[in-house]
C-alpha cells in the first residue's frame, strides 16, 4: 500500500531547496492558510458567497476598516482592479495613474479591453502621485473629444516598493474628490505599507480618503485570492453584477473567505508583511556596502532596487531568479517574502560579491 508520505514525494515536481527574489508570488502558502482550507474543506456550504466562510469575512473586515463597508471576494489581482474602477465609472471614464502603476504596466490592457477604461498616465519618480501630478491628466471636462478623468488609482505599496503616508493618501483624496473624481487604491501589498507605517490598516485607506480598495492576499502567503472592498459604497455602483460579468465570481467561495479570515483575523497579515520587510532590509543594508551596485529606490516594503554593472545580473540569474525592471538602465528588482529567511539572503549577497569580485566589475554610471 502506498503510504501518504509516498504520494506527496511522487506528486512533488520542484526542488523546495531552490529559493529566488523574483516575486513574492513565488512562496508557498503559509502553513496557517492550508490548515484553514483544511478546516474549510468539510461537508457542504451554500456556493456563490452565501456561506459562513464569506459573512464571516465581512465582520473581519468591519474590525479592520469600520462599518458600512461592502466586500467581494475574487480570485486575483487584475480582477479586483478591473472590477473595482468599473464600479467608480461611467462608460466614457478615465483614471489617472502613474505610468509605473500595475494597471498600466502589467495587466495586458485589462483594464482598456475588459473595462473598457481609458487610463491616463503620469511619469514620476518613485511610484508616487501627488496632486500636481495627477492635474498634468486631470483636465477637459465637458471636452466631448476627451475621455473624461474621473478616478484616480494609486498603488500602496508601489511598483517601485515606496510606501504613501496617510497625509500623502488624504492630500490626493481631497484633491480628487474636490473635482468631482473619486479614488481607487491597489492595495496588492497593503500589508507591507502598514508593517512598514506602523499603522492599522484603515490609517492610510478608509481614513485617509480611499473610496475602494483593491485588498492583496496572494503576495502575503495566499493560495489566491484578493477582496475588493467598498470603503465609501456610495462611490461604487454595481458591484455585485460586475464581479460575475468579469469572472470573478467564485463558485466555492468558502475558500477564498476562509484565506483572508486566517489572515486578517488576528496578526498573521502583518507577522508575514513585517518579516518579508525585514528580509529585504536585510537585503537592502549588505547591498549598501559592496561597491558596484547601486540602489535606485528607497527600501519601504518588501522589494530592492538597484543598478548593477554590465553581464552581472544574468550571471546572478543562474543561481538566483530574480527580473530585470528597467533592462536598458540595467536596473533589477529583487523581492522578499514571507519565507525568504536570512541564510537566503546571506546567501544571495555573498553570490552578489563573489560576480563582481571575480569579474572585476565596477560600480555603474
Amino acid at each position: 500500500m502506498t503510504t501518504t508520505a509516498e504520494t506527496g514525494a511522487a506528486l512533488r515536481l520542484h526542488n523546495p531547496g531552490v529559493r529566488g527574489f523574483a516575486s513574492d508570488n513565488y512562496s508557498g502558502v503559509h502553513p496557517e492558510i492550508l490548515a484553514a482550507l483544511a478546516a474549510a474543506n468539510e461537508g457542504h456550504q451554500v456556493s456563490y458567497g452565501e456561506d459562513d466562510y464569506t459573512a464571516r469575512l465581512h465582520e473581519v473586515l468591519v474590525e479592520h476598516f469600520g462599518p458600512g463597508i461592502e466586500c467581494f471576494p475574487v480570485f486575483n489581482g487584475t480582477g479586483a482592479n478591473v472590477l473595482s474602477l468599473q464600479s467608480l465609472l461611467p462608460r466614457w471614464g478615465a483614471v489617472v495613474c502613474a505610468s509605473t502603476a500595475h494597471i498600466n504596466m502589467d495587466e495586458n490592457g485589462a483594464p482598456e479591453r475588459i473595462g473598457g477604461i481609458k487610463l491616463l498616465q503620469v511619469p514620476t519618480p518613485d511610484g508616487k502621485l501627488t496632486p500636481d501630478l495627477i492635474d498634468r491628466e486631470a483636465w477637459g471636462w465637458g471636452d466631448e473629444h476627451r475621455a473624461q478623468p474621473l478616478a484616480v488609482s494609486i498603488t500602496q505599496t508601489t511598483e517601485l516598493g515606496t510606501c504613501y503616508t496617510p497625509d500623502e493618501v488624504r492630500a490626493i483624496a481631497d484633491h480628487v474628490h474636490a473635482k468631482g473624481m473619486k479614488l481607487h487604491m491597489d492595495g496588492a501589498r497593503l500589508a507591507n505599507a502598514a508593517a512598514h507605517l506602523g499603522l492599522p490598516l484603515r490609517a492610510f485607506t478608509r481614513d485617509a480618503g480611499v473610496d475602494i480598495l483593491s485588498l492583496g492576499g496572494t503576495k502575503n502567503g495566499l493560495l489566491y485570492g484578493e477582496v475588493v472592498v467598498a470603503l465609501n459604497p456610495e462611490a461604487a455602483h454595481g458591484l455585485v453584477y460586475l464581479r460575475k460579468m468579469n469572472m470573478q465570481l467564485a463558485s466555492k467561495m468558502r475558500f477564498l473567505s476562509a484565506q483572508f479570515i486566517a489572515l486578517l483575523d488576528g496578526d498573521l497579515w502583518l507577522r508575514s508583511a513585517s518579516h518579508a520587510n525585514a528580509m529585504a532590509s536585510r537585503l537592502r543594508a549588505a547591498v549598501d556596502t559592496i561597491d558596484g551596485v547601486r540602489p535606485t529606490q528607497e527600501t519601504e516594503s518588501n522589494g530592492v532596487f538597484a543598478v548593477l554593472p554590465e553581464g552581472v545580473a544574468d550571471r546572478l540569474r543562474a543561481s538566483f531568479r530574480f527580473y530585470d525592471w528597467d533592462e536598458a538602465a540595467r536596473e533589477v528588482r529583487w523581492m522578499c517574502s514571507f519565507d525568504t529567511t536570512e541564510e537566503d539572503v546571506d546567501a544571495f549577497v555573498a553570490a552578489i560579491r563573489h560576480e563582481l569580485r571575480d569579474h572585476g566589475s565596477s560600480a555603474p554610471a
